[in-house]
């Protein structure tokens, strides 16, 4: 008989709430059940077996949140080669091994050494393997099981929100869908009930309901009014293990608000508004406003006001404040506490957004009456008419009445009224008018060519309150009298040729008449009684308002008569006939052969002498363009800069300049008088500065006369003493000379003052080393000493 080595894994019966065992394959061999083992032997994991065994097992179960003090015992491993001897070792290797479970290696039995969660994990695959613990070469192959976590309800079902909001609209049927919740369990749902939720509501009946398993919530009340209740809190709990005893449960709150519908109509909350208005009220003033009441919100709130009926239909208007939905009452047209003084209205408030659903519940409108008494106010005069048009002929005589204006108080007392005329109206005082009886007459004549209108205003004014007046424009149209008489159109001047034909026509003439005339005017043209019979020229009248001038006999002469002065008649068809004597200007002029003009005496007027108009503009041009550069250039010249005398790069003020004059000395009284610097009076007060422009010219500082016998060295000190006090002085480094050196100068003295003193002559050497200012210096004592060498 072959021997096996075979490796088991016992299960403990002993322990059912802690690890059970599961049979992968039923064996009918036909022998009595001994013991639960599963045998892996080789590479192949074919099932080894004895005869005495009839099951084979390959995985655990184990409870999850084990709570007992010790280990959680799992199992047990057992190999065929385990003498119990202490010679084999077993080695647990996978998922938690030596960390969360733990092996005996001598016996081999398996523990768990923490809680479980299924949530966490819900198999572990581990591998067991038997070694020779001398040589630690494997006796057995390695065998691979499972071992997986029972689950047990330890997780309550959790709600995907933790508050839920929802609204529905108020008045809804019952059965109204309002939200759906969801909740999970994180336990095994393949496993008994622990993950069955089932839903129930703790809060908000008899308004609501739940599905037990959708979790929908629904209306269970009919008609739920908004405007007596807006909020409901509903609190909806899932219970897991289907509902029964010892399941687990969690809550979750849902906020559900009715939204508003236009359920409730709106209502006046008194059936009559008294209103009091001032006769005086400005055109779409407010009189007073009224409001009727609606439960809705937002647009279901929303009305219309109207004026149904009433005496005062045509008198007031309403409109809504959309703001507040109140019904403002304006007025349309004037009111007059004389002619009326209450007004009774029927206003009607109407919803603009009715909902036909409920429209059973009534009309969604109401009314209400409104009272408007009309107050009487002190009203200044009213004119009869709004404006008033008079006509007036230019020729009426002065104080004449053009016409009358009326005007009274519209109040109870009729007060007395004065007239007058508005003289920013009438600057001229044309008219004036009776502050007793409103009529109007003229002051001063009137002349329709001058102004055919006259504008003004006329201002009626209560006698016991002038504050109370009114005004009226007033338009007075000056009608037309034929009082100008007609005159020529224009200034005529013509000539008539030497050469001239009888009967030619040198001149057509046409006259004009400032006055109007209705039907036209008509015009006829006659000479002078005192030329018609000797004049060398004839008149014709055309008829037409024209007429022309006829040449009486064949030549004329200019040396005998070089100009002629035709007086012509002109007259008018109105009443009364005006006429006037206009002249025409005739002059001789010599012509060609074809009635050309070719010169008269009359030549100074028909061929102008002089410049062309053109020839004229362009000298005045060339006039101004001249003037221009003038005036460019002077301007120029004034802002150029006088050179200075000194023109250096470093000017710092400290130049010495050379005037080519050297004194004697002292003992030379020919060449300087130091009388010139004890004399401040003969200094010339004009001399100024000629190496800068002056800025300011100040007025010279007059100072003492020095003594005669004052030392130079005293007063050239009193001197600086003065430029350095003196305001005037230039606000720059100056090099003042006092003719005056002193002692201790490292360069001595330059001054030819002191050569007298010296001994010999001097080495100018050092001069070289005092820098490039002193360098010309240098070279011109340095080439003097070579000379005197020479």
């Amino acid at each position: 008989m072959r021997t096996y080595h075979c490796f088991w894994l016992l299960f403990w019966a002993g322990q059912p709430h802690q690890s059970f065992l599961t049979p992968l394959s039923k064996r009918t061999s036909g022998f009595p059940e001994k013991e639960k083992v599963l045998v892996l032997s080789g590479n192949s994991r074919q099932d080894l077996h004895r005869s005495k065994r009839s099951w084979m097992w390959n995985q655990f179960f184990l409870l999850e949140e084990y709570t007992g003090t010790d280990y959680q015992y799992v199992g047990k491993l057992h190999s065929d080669q385990d003498k119990g001897d202490g010679s084999l070792k077993y080695i647990l290797s996978g998922d938690g091994a030596g960390d969360l479970f733990i092996i005996n290696e001598n016996t081999g039995d398996i523990q768990a050494t923490k809680r479980l969660d299924r949530e966490e994990k819900p198999v572990y695959i581990l591998r067991a393997q038997a070694v020779n613990r001398r040589t630690g070469r494997p006796v057995e192959p390695e065998s691979e099981f499972i071992i997986k976590i029972h689950d047990i309800n330890d997780n309550e079902p959790m709600f995907t929100k933790d508050v839920y909001n929802a609204s529905i609209p108020e008045m809804s049927d019952v059965g109204t869908f309002v939200v759906q919740v969801t909740a999970t369990d994180a336990d095994d749902p393949t496993y008994g009930n622990s993950a069955k939720v089932v839903y129930s509501i703790l809060q908000g009946q008899p308004y609501f309901s739940v599905e037990s398993e959708t979790g929908i919530i629904k209306t269970a009340l009919l008609n739920m009014d908004r405007e007596n209740r807006e909020q409901y809190q509903v609190v909806i709990q899932a219970k897991d293990m289907g509902g029964q005893m010892g399941g687990l449960s969690g809550t979750t709150t849902v906020n559900i608000t009715l939204t508003d519908v236009n359920d409730n109509p709106p209502r006046f909350p008194q059936s009559t508004y008294q209103f009091r208005a001032p006769e005086s009220t400005p055109l779409d003033s407010p009189v007073g406003r009224i409001k009727a009441n609606d439960a809705d919100v937002d647009e279901n709130a929303e009305i219309e006001y109207s004026i149904t009926e009433g005496d005062g239909y045509d008198m007031f208007g309403i409109t809504t404040d959309k703001d507040t939905q109140e019904g403002i009452i304006t007025v349309k047209k004037a009111l007059d506490f004389e002619s009326k003084n209450l007004y009774i209205l029927k206003v009607e408030a109407t919803n603009t957004h009715v909902d036909p659903r409920f429209l059973y519940l009534g009309p969604f409108k109401d009314s209400a009456t409104v009272r408007i008494q009309v107050e009487d106010v002190d009203e200044p005069p009213m004119f009869s008419r709004p404006a008033y048009i008079m006509e007036v002929k230019e020729d009426v005589p002065l104080n004449s009445v053009i016409g009358t204006v009326t005007a009274q108080d519209p109040d109870a007392a009729k007060n007395p009224v004065k007239y007058s005329v508005d003289r920013h109206t009438d600057m001229d005082r044309v008219f004036n008018i009776n502050s007793g009886n409103g009529s109007i007459f003229t002051s001063k004549p009137l002349d329709r060519e001058t102004l055919l209108w006259h504008n003004i205003t006329v201002i009626a004014a209560e006698i016991n309150n002038p504050k109370q007046s009114s005004r009226v424009p007033v338009f007075i149209k000056v009608l037309d009298v034929n009082d100008n008489a007609p005159e020529f159109a224009m200034f005529y001047e013509t000539f008539v040729c030497e050469n001239a034909k009888a009967e030619q026509l040198i001149q057509t003439l046409s006259a004009v008449d400032k006055d109007d005339s209705y039907n036209g005017h008509q015009f006829s043209f006659s000479l002078a009684p005192e030329a018609a019979s000797s004049s060398n020229f004839t008149l014709q009248d055309n008829r037409d308002n024209t007429a022309g001038i006829f040449t009486r006999k064949t030549r004329y002469n200019r040396h005998e008569t070089s100009t002629y002065f035709l007086p012509v008649v002109i007259s008018d068809n109105d009443y009364p006939i005006q006429s006037s004597t206009e002249t025409v200007t005739i002059r001789v002029c010599a012509c060609d052969h074809r009635g050309k003009m070719l010169s008269c005496n009359a030549e100074a007027l028909i061929h102008p002498t002089g410049l062309s108009t053109g020839a004229l503009i362009a000298i005045l041009l060339c006039i101004i363009i001249l003037l221009v550069t003038v005036v460019l250039f002077a301007a120029l010249r004034r802002q150029r800069k006088k050179e200075p005398l000194i023109i250096s790069k470093e000017d710092i003020r400290d130049n010495i300049v050379s005037y080519n004059d050297e004194g004697g000395g002292e003992e030379d009284t020919q060449a300087f008088d130091i009388g010139t610097l004890r004399n401040p009076e003969a200094i010339d007060d004009n001399k100024l500065r000629r190496d800068i422009v002056p800025e300011t010219l100040f007025l010279p500082r007059r100072t003492a006369t020095a003594r005669d016998n004052t030392d130079v060295r005293d007063f050239i000190n009193q001197r600086l003493k003065e430029n350095d006090t003196d305001p005037t002085a230039p606000p720059y480094d100056s090099l003042a000379t006092y003719a005056y050196e002193g002692n201790g100068s490292v360069a001595e003295s330059l001054s030819s003052l002191e050569s007298v003193t010296t001994d010999g002559d001097q080495d100018y050497d050092y001069l070289s080393d005092w820098g490039p200012r002193f360098k010309k210096l240098a070279d011109m004592y340095g080439s003097m000493d070579s000379d005197k060498d020479s």
